[in-house]
């Protein structure tokens, strides 16, 4: 069994400026190489948390996902992070999983942040996704996904989440505290990357960007309010050994899941 490592990229970001975005980001990562197999980007990494939709989209041809699959075979790792697409006539908070193969899997962000008019501006997404990576499965999600248990319940079917966000620091304890919940609820590792700095409507963000592990414990950190870069090794083995040995899963109330 393969363990995975796992890059979190806490960050600023350029507000509405993708171009200098994508360049201080390819700096950020590009001495990855062989030292990684998962980098994780914030939520909408080339512009900030912005409502200009219509004006910012790309599409899936567009420059942002091709950065992201050159800078993926440059690595040899996959990336994940969110941006602004346009599909079908509407706008997505769209999370992007890329791999070095160019393979790219997509999540639209599945609760959007109507307190922040993200309603108004985006279409919610429909579909939970797993991506299966190296030898473990996935859960995507984004930002106020974290807020919703049901949509995130492990069926069994997933042995790592990846939260990104750009999370408020005046939110800054809800944040932390539901990425432990996350992991110890779904016997699970937990990525959750946060942004830094202040955006363009004067929100700041302290970060805590954390890997968790499933008995709930950091393994990795950024200090907050700090740009910085931190790896965690995910072991499959002592997660499945964990999972066998306090098999709570066992006992999980069965549902179905209307989006």
């Amino acid at each position: 069994m393969r363990d995975l490592r796992v890059t979190i990229v806490q960050n600023m970001l350029h507000w509405e400026d993708a171009e200098a975005n994508r360049r201080m980001l390819g700096e950020r990562v590009g001495n990855l190489a062989g030292t990684t197999d998962l980098v994780v980007l914030p939520e909408m990494f080339t512009t900030g948390f912005s409502m200009r939709s219509e004006e910012l989209a790309e599409d899936m041809n567009g420059t942002t996902v091709q950065w992201m699959r050159a800078q993926a075979k440059a690595l040899d790792a996959a990336l994940y992070g969110s941006t602004i697409i346009k599909a079908g006539g509407r706008c997505f908070n769209r999370g992007l999983f890329v791999r070095p193969d160019a393979e790219v899997t997509v999540y639209d962000k599945r609760h959007l942040f109507r307190f922040a008019s993200e309603t108004d501006h985006y279409s919610p997404g429909k579909e939970r996704v797993v991506v299966e990576w190296r030898g473990w499965r996935i859960l995507l999600q984004i930002c106020f996904d974290l807020r919703f248990p049901v949509f995130a319940r492990n069926r069994r079917d997933y042995d790592a989440i990846l939260y990104v966000a750009n999370w408020p620091e005046a939110r800054r304890y809800p944040w932390s505290q539901l990425l432990i919940a996350r992991a110890i609820e779904n016997q699970c590792y937990v990525a959750g990357v946060n942004r830094v700095g202040m955006d363009g409507k004067g929100i700041h963000y302290s970060g805590d960007s954390v890997v968790v592990d499933p008995r709930g414990a950091v393994v990795a950190t950024v200090e907050a309010g700090m740009e910085g870069i931190a790896t965690a090794t995910l072991d499959l083995s002592a997660l499945q050994d964990f999972r066998d040995k306090f098999p709570v899963g066992m006992e999980t109330d069965d549902f179905e899941l209307r989006c």
